[in-house]
């Protein structure tokens, strides 16, 4: 599957080319670019607890989900923890403005409602966003290394097998813009991590540096997850784009700290 970048009515964003094509689903990875939003946030933030001026993230929102095809503004989002939990979004998680409160803790996502976008935030974690033509559901996945670690990835997966009778081999699986193993530089706990909970198959995505530190594949890992959960490899998407190499177009975490906005990838059945 292929991510592709585009862009439509002046925001720039990311989107796999099968998803896109699906009738009844509106999808996207947003960067950086085509919002309202000034200063350290120019211009497409959609983080809500930036600091950004709520009326500039508002019509951030409006643009981006007019720029993908969502056609309601009824979405869920959920506080981000690192973890594997994922969420069956109902009626009672729906939401229209951003900045209503949430009151649950997730790293998942899921829902068969049509007229729900579900988002995901990130600025250097990966988005993984899903979609089962046949069951019509989508999922939304933040994977940071603990997330991964965690099998995120795999647990939506698991729960839209288990809560709506999902087969693997429909699922849709793209994994957007996040850090590169060009720049997820880490000490030993990362890749320790990683060998505890995966073993031996995950060495291929960890490389130990000169310097003594280890270059870390977290798009590597998730879609390994991705496919020992049984999506067919021939239904994931990899976006290659390292957020912390295209400043340009993305925010990275790891480069400038908190002093930024936020990415969001987002999907939902019309």
């Amino acid at each position: 599957m292929t991510i592709v970048q585009t862009q439509r009515e002046g925001v720039t964003f990311l989107a796999a080319e099968e998803i896109e094509k699906a009738v009844g689903v509106a999808h996207g990875f947003s960067t950086r670019l085509g919002g309202v939003s000034q200063g350290m946030w120019a211009s497409l933030n959609l983080g809500v607890s930036r600091g950004d001026d709520p009326d500039h993230v508002r019509e951030n929102y409006r643009r981006f989900f007019s720029a993908i095809g969502v056609e309601s503004p009824r979405m869920a989002m959920s506080n981000q923890v690192h973890g594997n939990h994922v969420r069956v979004i109902t009626k009672a998680d729906c939401k229209q403005d951003p900045y209503e409160k949430v009151c649950y803790e997730a790293d998942g996502l899921v829902t068969d409602l049509p007229g729900v976008t579900l988002v995901i935030f990130s600025a250097d974690c990966l988005p993984i966003l899903y979609y089962d033509p046949v069951r019509q559901v989508v999922g939304a996945a933040h994977a940071g290394w603990r997330g991964t670690a965690a099998d995120i990835a795999g647990a939506v997966v698991r729960k839209m097998e288990e809560v709506y009778g999902s087969q693997p081999q429909d699922i849709l699986a793209a994994i957007g813009p996040g850090i590169g193993p060009c720049c997820f530089e880490t000490h030993e706990d990362v890749p320790n991590a990683m060998m505890a909970a995966f073993s031996t198959p995950v060495l291929q995505y960890l490389h130990i540096q000169e310097n003594g530190k280890y270059s870390v594949d977290l798009k590597g890992i998730n879609r390994m997850r991705l496919e020992k959960a049984g999506v067919p490899a021939e239904n994931i998407g990899v976006c290659e784009l390292c957020t912390s190499c295209r400043q340009d177009l993305f925010w990275s975490h790891r480069c400038v700290g908190t002093n930024r906005g936020s990415m969001a990838a987002a999907i939902g059945l019309k």
